[in-house]
């Protein structure tokens, strides 16, 4: 059996996103709402994609791109999604381990094609989603290795995936595993439409074991249905053990107990595509919290990471994050 130890496992969707450069009316021509993921069946991304002009295939998947922040910072990281053995599955295999991240998943040898995300990016550098989900359905407890699990500090989960029970079956397993194995559990939310629809099954899995929380504003508002970010604060105060509250250029809050700490954004760089900022973010929150550093070091250590991610297209580190930390921490 091989001898694991990693700093954090994520698991979720394993996706190639297709980026393209559109303007506003392609979303009102095409009834998209502007930031939003929507989930799409094949014929939908044939159109889209038809549509949608030139494009850049980069690999992506929200719980990947943080994978690979997470060894781009110098971390160990693990990587557990499901791609066909095709030629898109062959690429996000390829450059994934390409990053340094462990990512042993067994490849489906027929049924649905390896998913692609189709990224539309306006000129104001917002990102809207519309993900063919495909293989990534097909992921299910068997994928999870409970010798990774039992041997990652923190086990990182994206909300994406828990839209196919295979998906929930295999979040369940997982955070059972880590706790019994005294290790901590860890879940973004990822889009306030995927809070919408599982508003009540996310309470009650947050609730019943999950100790680190990632959410963006809307995020946790449409989680504790309410309008007020200081109700929210107060609601997920007594639920886990570490909450981050990403807030876009106002910069982020973490919630530990009763301390609330305010990060500030790094707004030293222009903002070219923001897809990928919160799954940074959590790859800098998740290195420093692995690795020894201070609630406020690893939350600044977040959003630098974050800031490289928006200041160019894709969502995988394109410099070093480990020496830039190193620069700006200095």
């Amino acid at each position: 059996m091989a001898d694991y130890k990693f700093d954090t496992t994520c698991i979720g969707n394993a996706i190639v996103d297709v980026l393209a450069r559109i303007d506003d009316d392609f979303l009102t021509q095409e009834t998209l709402v502007k930031n939003s993921m929507n989930l799409i069946d094949e014929a939908r991304a044939e159109d889209l994609y038809a549509k949608m002009g030139s494009a850049i295939e980069i690999s992506g998947g929200s719980a990947g791109n943080t994978a690979a922040g997470v060894a781009s910072l110098g971390g160990k990281s693990n990587y557990i999604g499901k791609v066909r053995n095709d030629q898109l599955g062959a690429i996000f295999a390829h450059d994934i381990q390409a990053m340094g991240v462990t990512f042993e998943t067994e490849r489906s040898t027929d049924g649905a094609a390896t998913a692609r995300s189709f990224i539309l990016v306006t000129p104001d550098a917002h990102r809207t989603m519309n993900t063919y989900l495909g293989a990534c359905v097909e992921l299910g407890p068997d994928d999870i290795n409970p010798a990774m699990i039992a041997a990652s500090e923190v086990t990182y989960m994206e909300g994406y995936l828990w839209d196919p029970d295979g998906g929930k079956a295999a979040f369940r397993k997982a955070a059972e595993i880590a706790h019994e194995a005294d290790k901590r559990v860890s879940l973004t939310l990822s889009d306030s439409f995927c809070v919408d629809r599982f508003r009540g099954e996310f309470q009650t899995f947050i609730k019943g074991g999950v100790d680190i929380l990632f959410a963006n504003e809307d995020e946790i508002k449409s989680l504790y249905q309410t309008e007020d970010l200081s109700d929210a604060i107060a609601a997920v105060r007594d639920t886990v053990e570490i909450a981050c509250i990403t807030r876009s250029n106002k910069g982020s809050v973490i919630i530990q107990g009763d301390n609330t700490l305010t990060v500030e954004a790094d707004t030293s760089v222009d903002v070219v595509d923001t897809t990928g900022a919160g799954d940074l973010y959590a790859s800098g929150f998740l290195y420093g919290f692995t690795n020894g550093y201070s609630l406020a070091d690893s939350g600044r250590i977040a959003s630098l990471a974050a800031a490289e991610i928006i200041s160019h297209i894709g969502a995988r580190p394109e410099t070093s994050l480990k020496d830039l930390i190193a620069q700006k921490l200095s």
